[in-house]
C-alpha cells in the first residue's frame, strides 16, 4: 500500500520510537507545566514544524551532506549539543534556587527556571539541532520503502505522516499531563524543584549525548 512493504511494523516502531523520552517531549513537557496548555501546543507545532523540514530533508537527499561530510556533521552536532545542555543547566539553576526558596511560606512557589518564552521557535530550534534526527529518519525510513514503486515522494509522504499522527497524539497526552503537573506545582514547591532538575538533568544529557554521537 502506497508503496510501504510492511505498514504493520512501520507503525509499531514508529510508537516505540516516538514514546522514548527526547528533548522535544521534555521541553512541551515543561512549558505546558508552566504556561498551560495553549503554549504547550504552541511548543508542540514548533515539533511538529522542525519533524517536517527534518524528514523533507531525509527524503530529498540532503542527509547524505551529512554523512559524506564528518566536519560539518560535527559541527552541527557540537552546537547542538551545546544548545540541549545550555537548557538543562538553566533548569538545573533554576530548581536550586526553587529548592532553597521552599522554606519561604511567604514567597510564591517558583517553577524550574526554563525559558518558556515563544516556545514555537525554541521547540523549532531543539527540533532542528540534532543532526542524528536527519539520519535516523533516513535508516528508519528506507526500511519501509518499495524501490519498484512508481511514486516514492507518496511513500515518503504516507510515512512523514504517520509519525506526525503518532507524535500529535503522544504530544497531546503529555500537553494535558503537564497542566495537571502545574497545578501540583504551585502547592508543592519540593515537587517542583525536582522535577525541574530531572527535566534539566535530562537535557544535559541529551546534550552530551548528541556532542558524542558518530555517524
Amino acid at each position: 500500500m502506497f508503496g510501504i512493504t510492511d505498514l504493520a511494523t512501520y507503525i509499531l516502531g514508529t510508537i516505540f520510537i516516538i514514546l522514548l523520552p527526547g528533548p522535544n517531549s521534555m521541553y512541551v513537557l515543561s512549558v505546558a507545566a508552566q504556561r498551560g496548555v495553549r503554549a504547550g501546543f504552541a511548543g508542540a507545532c514548533g515539533v511538529f514544524v522542525g519533524d517536517f523540514v527534518l524528514m523533507t530533508l531525509a527524503a530529498t537527499g540532503a542527509a547524505g551532506l551529512l554523512q559524506a561530510n564528518p566536519a560539518l556533521f560535527a559541527i552541527v552536532k557540537y552546537i547542538g549539543g551545546a544548545y540541549l545542555g545550555w537548557i538543562g543547566i538553566a533548569m538545573l539553576r533554576g530548581a536550586w534556587a526553587a529548592w532553597r526558596a521552599r522554606k519561604q511560606d511567604n514567597t510564591p512557589p517558583r517553577a524550574a527556571a526554563l525559558d518558556v518564552s515563544r516556545p514555537f521557535s525554541k521547540a523549532l530550534l531543539i527540533s532542528l539541532m540534532n543532526p542524528k534526527a536527519i539520519l535516523f529518519f533516513v535508516s528508519f525510513f528506507v526500511q519501509f520503502v518499495d524501490p519498484a514503486y512508481a511514486w516514492p515522494a507518496l511513500t515518503f509522504a504516507v510515512l512523514g505522516g504517520i509519525v506526525q499522527l503518532c507524535s500529535m497524539l503522544y504530544l497531546s497526552a503529555i500537553i494535558l499531563a503537564g497542566n495537571h503537573l502545574a497545578e501540583a506545582f504551585r502547592r508543592r514547591r519540593r515537587l517542583s524543584a525536582a522535577m525541574g532538575g530531572a527535566v534539566g538533568t535530562m537535557f544535559v544529557g541529551f546534550g552530551a549525548k548528541l556532542a558524542a554521537a558518530s555517524l
